[in-house]
């Protein structure tokens, strides 16, 4: 099967599209398919994909004002050519929005049935930054899906929210974790005694520093005796959230073996956003065996078995947050409960299983097109 990913982020981004959208070239080109990825050039340019599982197109891009880490791809023929160049049989849309609509006008133009992978919740972030735009946000979701032979969604709550909205065929695609780099035995105890020198319970939280993922939440966390909170990622809002976390540790970004290392050394993993559609980090943060708290919103509905891997709290409470951090620094049999419940839930989620799943959407894909075509 030939396949192009036409991807709104690739790495060296580090984030869930970027390293969703690696796994699945990395999963495609292992069981022999031609994988090409069409993503926006990186501020560091070309060289950035010599680790890359397949051959990499690079659109020009110009950085997102006020947020320079997330980079726009500029219009560009770049993408109609590489996909007919490579002869695609399907495109894969990864999270489709600028360089993903022009991916899905060029599929239709050549006649290949397009995959689009929903991601981004576009219209949380529109009521986070503009404080309105829910329904154009919608508006635009529905259209760029709507023209997509099937739409994957990444949860429960995902999918629902966009067949609410009217998006037509959309099934469930939920997202692997490498269970072997995120791991338990990554625990380690010299960076434990580096992070919280007194002997503190280290709670975590791994992911963008950014205005829609409410990190300030974890305000009532610092102020717990006892707690050390550590945070991993960078960010526009991290000035800000220097302030308003006293205490807490900020590691910057982490990546790899050394982002697993801080996984595993973590006695509680604490998520705050509310507008995620999947929340891989709360997946990582299982697979290490942290207990996890998380909001009752989004992705970590289907991810949090509250009471058996870790706790659900409303979406925005701060006090909630504390409280169910709390809860679990005073009880160490509890977070070793929970923990290993939450590594034997995710074990058989591996990213080798959900490209076999994504391989067999395609497959569905291909024989209804082949059906239309012979009707």
């Amino acid at each position: 099967m030939r396949v192009v990913i036409v991807t709104e982020s690739f790495p060296p981004d580090v984030n869930g599209v970027a390293h969703c959208a690696l796994q699945t070239a990395r999963h495609l080109t292992d069981c022999g398919h031609d994988c090409l990825v069409v993503a926006p050039a990186t501020a560091a340019g070309g060289p950035a994909d010599a680790s890359a599982p397949c051959p990499v197109v690079r659109v020009p891009s110009l950085p997102l004002p006020g947020y320079p880490q997330v980079r726009v791809a500029l219009p560009s023929r770049r993408v109609a050519a590489a996909i007919a160049e490579h002869r695609a049989d399907v495109v894969h849309l990864a999270s489709p929005f600028v360089l993903g609509v022009r991916g899905m006008a060029a599929a239709a133009r050549l006649g290949v049935p397009a995959v689009a992978v929903y991601q981004t919740d576009l219209a949380g972030y529109a009521r986070t930054y503009m404080g309105a735009g829910e329904a154009a946000a919608w508006r635009r979701i529905r259209s760029v899906h709507s023209a997509a032979e099937l739409t994957l969604a990444p949860s429960s709550a995902a999918l629902r929210d966009l067949r609410a909205h009217g998006v037509p065929r959309v099934e469930l695609w939920p997202r692997g974790v490498d269970t072997v780099r995120f791991r338990p035995g990554r625990r380690d105890e010299a960076l434990r005694r580096e992070l919280a020198p007194n002997g503190e319970l280290i709670v975590g939280y791994v992911g963008r520093l950014a205005p829609e993922k409410q990190v300030e939440l974890l305000s009532g966390a610092c102020a717990l005796d006892g707690v050390r909170v550590v945070v991993v990622g960078d960010g526009p809002s991290r000035p800000g959230l220097e302030a308003a976390l006293p205490g807490a540790v900020f590691l910057g970004r982490r990546t790899g073996d050394d982002l697993a290392r801080v996984f595993a050394s973590l006695d509680v993993f604490a998520h705050t956003g509310p507008f995620e559609t999947f929340c891989q980090t709360v997946q990582e943060a299982m697979a290490s065996g942290v207990p996890v708290v998380a909001p009752a919103a989004g992705g970590p509905l289907d991810l949090v078995a509250h009471g058996r891997t870790g706790l659900l709290v409303p979406p925005r409470d701060a006090d909630a947050v504390r409280d169910a951090v709390w809860s679990l620094t005073a009880d160490p049999a509890l977070r070793a409960a929970y923990g290993a419940a939450g590594r034997a839930a995710v074990e058989q989620r591996t990213w080798a299983a959900v490209g076999d799943r994504l391989i067999g959407h395609y497959t569905d894909v291909l024989a209804a097109r082949k059906a239309v075509l012979a009707a």
